[in-house]
Formats: structure tokens, sequence, C-alpha cells
């Protein structure tokens, strides 16, 4: 049996995405025999209680790179797995040199990184001059020794996966020696489609929060985090109520997680609140918190709403579970646009931080049925490809690849 250690930074699956993530992909590998070890922080691992989940180091300082190093060594995995995304790691840079000090002790077996985020973040250090960093920056990585923004995430390991088109030309851009051993597979939705009507979910959620007669539901769903544009949709959806009273906003998604930690979460709640109140609409707007019901919640929608500052990508586990319940969907569009989002038959798409546009397109789907019919068609076709056994699949592959 292969047996792989992943490292996916401070593991809360409850709280992280990339965590999440990190967990349905070791639940499809197991279903082909591959045997995963999560490594992360003793914290985490104790919180989880979980065989497969060892404690390593107590945060992601360069002080305990050499105790991780240690406890991958030991390990006896026939591969390693990196799952990288900045914040995951508390922003500590002392990852990049993983790879390297694993070479500088004799570890010869392969490394593989997944980048769920690229192209938008750098170490700046307060200590090094900015000319100086930038020709340090630029000089190692036209050498290939290193990269701009990665460290030897990269350039040291045996294959490298992206879940994005726009992370993928980044890196075929800067790196363009790495080409060949570069994957991309898309994630897929980071939640399973219930088994339940859609009669049964709508009586669910109106019982539980008293909404009564022909309602129209419009669900967002993810982490509630100032950079999802919810100071934007509220304003909108009060717009929207004033043309359309029978709408409701369902937002769906906990608030605490490792970008929003407890403290600050809690404050970001209570905001959401006040701002709820503050604009009228206690009664029309309902906030679910962290559940296990959020499938059923989506089946019980008339629409999906994602107004991220950052816009809409491939890389939104919140998207793909929305179409996959067949939901039409309003959405900010990224910049620049996801080459694979760009097609208006699949999602309506909006500016980012536009109140009044964002409104406009609610209203003329909620008051065009056809044209709901035919998103959420488009929608649900699309979300065909992204899946766990897909997902599973080509990690087989690229294991196989590198192992052997």
């Amino acid at each position: 049996m292969v047996r792989v250690a992943f490292v996916a930074g401070t593991y809360q699956p409850q709280h992280c995405g990339v965590a999440h993530y990190t967990a349905h992909l070791c639940q499809a590998l197991s279903a082909r025999g591959i045997e995963s070890l999560i490594l992360t922080t003793h914290e985490a691992a104790n919180q989880l209680n979980d065989p497969t989940v060892q404690g390593a180091v107590n945060r992601w300082r360069l002080s305990e790179l050499l105790a991780l190093v240690q406890a991958i060594i030991e390990s006896k995995v026939d591969c390693l797995h990196i799952q990288h995304a900045a914040g995951t790691y508390g922003f500590d840079r002392a990852i990049f040199l993983l790879p390297l000090l694993l070479r500088l002790r004799g570890w010869r077996l392969p490394i593989v990184t997944t980048v769920h985020e690229y192209g938008w973040w750098e170490w700046r250090p307060a200590y090094l001059p900015s000319p100086l960093l930038e020709w340090l920056k630029t000089w190692g990585q036209r050498r290939g020794w290193w990269d701009r923004e990665d460290g030897f995430l990269l350039t040291y390991s045996d294959a490298i996966i992206t879940t994005n088109q726009q992370a993928e030309q980044i890196i075929y851009q800067r790196l363009p020696h790495l080409k060949s051993v570069t994957h991309r597979i898309p994630i897929a939705a980071n939640v399973e489609t219930a088994l339940l009507d859609r009669s049964t979910a709508r009586q669910m959620v109106q019982q539980a929060y008293g909404w009564s007669g022909e309602v129209a539901i419009i669900a967002f769903f993810s982490f509630l985090h100032p950079v999802k544009g919810l100071e934007t949709l509220l304003p909108a959806f009060q717009q929207v109520v004033a043309v359309y009273p029978q709408a409701r906003l369902l937002l769906i998604g906990g608030v605490e997680s490792l970008a929003l930690p407890r403290a600050q979460a809690s404050c970001y709640w209570e905001q959401l609140k006040a701002l709820v109140a503050e604009l009228g609409l206690t009664e029309v707007v309902q906030m679910t918190g962290y559940s296990d019901q959020v499938s059923a919640y989506l089946r019980a929608a008339d629409l999906g709403v994602l107004p991220f500052h950052a816009g809409i990508t491939l890389k939104s586990g919140s998207l793909l579970a929305m179409m996959a319940h067949r939901l039409p969907i309003v959405a900010t569009r990224s910049n620049p646009p996801d080459p694979d989002l760009t097609d208006e038959s699949l999602l309506k798409l909006v500016s980012p931080r536009d109140a009044s546009a964002l409104a406009t397109a609610l209203l003329e789907l909620l008051t065009d049925p056809a044209q709901q019919h035919r998103l959420s068609q488009a929608a649900w076709c699309y979300s065909q490809q992204f899946s766990w056994t897909h997902i599973a699949d080509a990690h087989l592959r690229v294991y196989n690849t590198v192992i052997n």
C-alpha cells in the first residue's frame, strides 16, 4: 500500500478551506488504497483526536521546522505532499524552506506540492532594502533555484499541482522549466449533495426561520469574512426587497476560520448583525452559522450569490457546491477574469463592490424564471466534470509517476 504524508498547515477542516479539501482528498484516496498521514500543529492534532493526524510543530516558525523535517523522515512514507496556501500557515514563511531542508537531510523520496493560491502574495521583509530583495528574487528565479513567491516549495518539488488555470499560467511564466512537472487538478464541490427533495428542504428552512408564503430564497455560502463582499451584498439585498418584498437572504457558513480567529470572528458576527438591523432587514435575512445542513439550505434556495471582493474563480468550492445543487448564480468578476467562467450562459457576473449592479442582477434573475432555469441547468451540467473520483484518480497518476 502506498503511504503519503500530507503537510497542510494548521489542520482544522471546519475552519479552513484547504484543510477541508485535504480531508476530502484523503478520504477519496483511501478508497483507492492510498494510506494518508497528516502532519500539523500539536494543538490541531489534539483537537481532532484522529490517529491519521499527527502533531509535529507548535507553530510554523523557522525554529520548529527541523522537528517537522524529523517527523517526515520518521513517518516511513512513500511520498510527501505539501498543501500550500499562505493563510493556512499563518503567513509564516518558514514552510518555504521545507523541501530544501529535507534534501539537505538526505531525503530522496518524492515531494509533491499543491499551490491553492499563487500570484498575489510575496515575502517582503522589512530588514532587506527593496532593490536588493527584488534583485535576489529575480536572480534566483531565473536560475530555477527558487521562486519569488514560494521560495523552494516549487523548485525542489518533483511534481506541482495547481487547482486553477490562473496559477498555472503564472508558474509557466516564472518557472518555464517546471512546465513538464506541473499538473492542473481542479477542486470539487466542498459539500456533498443530500438526498433531499427541494420541497422538503424549503419547508424545513421556512419553518426554522418563520418565513411563510411564497418566498424566494437567495443563498450566500462561504465563510463569513470581510473579503467575501457581505457589506456589498446586504445593501444590495435592501434594494432587492424594496422591489421584490418576498425575497429572503440566507447567509450560510461559519464566521470563525484561520483567517478570522475566535475573538475577531465574534466581533465580525456582531458587526454583521448590526448592519442587518441598521438596514431594516432583520425579518428577511438569516445567518446560519457553521452547520452540517448546508446541502439542505442550498436545496431550499432559488438563487445563489457570491459577491467576493476578489471575484469568483474555480478555486471556490462554494461555487461548485451551488452549481451541483442546480442554483442559478450571481457572482463577482475576478480581475483578470477566470477564463473558465466568462461564459454568460453559465452564471451572471457583476463588478465587485457594486451594490447597485448586484441588486440589478439579482432582480433580473428573480423576475425571469426562464433565465433561472437555463442558468440552473447549465451550472449543474458544468459541475459534473468536477468530482472527488476524478480528483483522486488524477492524484494517483501523479503519485505513480513520481514514486516510480
